[in-house]
């Protein structure tokens, strides 16, 4: 069974993942690292791959190592809500 913060969770990466209009880069890296901390936790191993965006992508979700899942959760949802408030003006 899905708690609250589940499901609110899952709303939110639904509606970013709509969204039309374009998001900042450094947002969406934000949005990766909470999304992965959300359902894989701390990444401990090194990447091996030489890919600029993929070491940009890793580094976001290293720097949430301790964070729990749920606060990556809660951390999402109020970027989401952050990012889905400006997009309505």
């Amino acid at each position: 069974m899905e708690s609250d913060l589940d499901i609110a969770f899952y709303e939110a990466f639904e509606k970013i993942s709509e969204l039309k209009k374009g998001v900042a880069p450094d947002m969406m890296l934000r949005f990766y690292a909470f999304y992965k901390q959300a359902n894989f936790g701390n990444k401990s191993s090194t990447i091996n791959d030489s890919n600029v965006r993929s070491a940009f992508k890793f580094n976001a979700w290293v720097q949430l190592n301790g964070m729990s899942p749920e606060e990556a959760k809660k951390e999402y949802i109020a970027l989401a809500k952050t990012i889905l408030n400006s997009k309505k003006q």
